[in-house]
């Protein structure tokens, strides 16, 4: 059996429902796009399923490598240090699996054209 890759799309969590569907609304838009792969969701906390979770969830599908993709806009404390020591903590307990992080979404060019579109969609007076 030939492993699938996994990626686990990770915000941060919130005590707001609606906050925390948002990531499985781009959990299902992933999975259209990445048939072949398994996709999982996580929160950082508050919220359930958590990172160890979602590992474990990846790894009972077969999953051998994992990619753990912060849904977060710019490198801070969470990318550069909660989420390096969260991966490094469940690593210990998965040495059979590869884990490991994207850049956070940061300054990308689609992310220029969605804040335009925002604009945009204000009215007239914010078209170009």
């Amino acid at each position: 059996m030939v492993s699938q890759p996994a990626l686990i799309i990770l915000d941060h969590g919130s005590r707001e429902p609606a906050a925390n569907a948002l990531v499985m609304q781009i959990v299902s838009r992933v999975k259209i796009r990445r048939p072949d792969s398994i996709v999982e969701p996580a929160h950082m906390e508050l919220a359930s399923p958590s990172l160890d979770e979602a590992v474990s969830a990846c790894q009972n599908q077969g999953a051998q490598s994992i990619a753990v993709l912060p849904y977060f806009l710019a490198p801070g404390r969470h990318t550069q240090e909660t989420i390096p020591q969260q991966v490094a903590e469940i690593a210990k307990r998965y040495p059979d699996l590869e884990i490991r992080i994207a850049e956070p979404l940061g300054c990308h060019d689609s992310l220029v054209d969605l804040l335009l579109d925002r604009a945009e969609a204000l009215g007239e007076s914010f078209r170009r």
